[in-house]
């Protein structure tokens, strides 16, 4: 049975909160734990190891045998050599060296890394990419990519590039509908990555693919949010079941 990681969302110490006060949280969403169960893996979250510790990211690269990233909080702009246009995206800077360094460690053993959300954009900063740090101040002719109401009920048109992975993973299929949470996007693309899907009208890249010599692959949207029963959606099967492929074969 396959053994996945899944990279740790954060909750920092906060004396407002009514339980776990001052205390650092680490956590997962249970639709992505789902999801990834679905097909039958079991999943292991990873936590952060405190400095010096004697347990390392690369112990668990070793053990495991692909790594997922999930959503969650913005990076830090100063992850790509930026400073945030506004305080309040200032992003998780612990959170983002704890995921390129866990990245990295599953890159150098050739085992298979899946982003999510932030999952992409994560590995765009981790190859030398950037971030608009909001897409409707940096980029006032996109349509709208977040609502905080209507969260994961919200949906637009992406077009698949031809000839790329997601495109052979899908063929027919040119265009699709997914869902749409997110405020932040790639801008400069990181280092031998390609765009495998843009946003229809506005191009905001959707998907995308390291052409190096193992399996680092990130969407924009939630897979693992979207109903399977639904008709109209992209089928997300295919994406997860070419990732657990890539863990068999490592």
């Amino acid at each position: 049975m396959l053994k996945i990681g899944l990279s740790a969302c954060f909750f920092h110490p906060d004396p407002n909160r009514n339980i776990f006060k001052g205390k650092t949280l680490q956590y997962l969403e249970q639709s992505m734990a789902r999801w990834i169960m679905s097909r039958g893996a079991m999943l292991f979250m990873i936590p952060s190891p405190e400095q010096n510790s004697p347990i390392m990211l690369t112990h668990y690269a070793r053990e495991l045998d692909g790594l997922v990233l999930q959503g969650g909080s913005d990076l830090s702009p100063t992850s790509y050599g930026e400073t945030p246009l506004k305080p309040e995206w200032s992003g998780d800077k612990i959170r983002d060296e704890y995921e390129i360094e866990l990245t990295q460690a599953f890159m150098v053993e050739t085992k298979p890394v899946l982003g999510i959300c932030r999952g992409l954009q994560l590995i765009n900063v981790a190859m030398g990419g950037s971030l608009f740090q909001d897409i409707d101040t940096q980029r006032p002719d996109a349509q709208t990519h977040r609502d905080a109401t209507l969260y994961d009920q919200i949906f637009h048109e992406l077009e698949l590039v031809p000839g790329s992975g997601l495109a052979k993973l899908f063929p027919g299929t040119t265009t699709a509908k997914i869902n749409t949470v997110h405020h932040q996007a790639a801008k400069q693309i990181g280092k031998d990555l390609s765009v495998e899907a843009w946003s229809i009208p506005d191009r905001i890249p959707e998907a995308l693919r390291w052409n190096g010599d193992s399996y680092v692959f990130g969407v924009q949207w939630h897979p693992e949010f979207q109903d399977p029963g639904r008709k109209d959606l992209l089928d997300t099967r295919p994406i997860l079941d070419e990732f657990l492929t890539a863990a068999r074969m490592d």
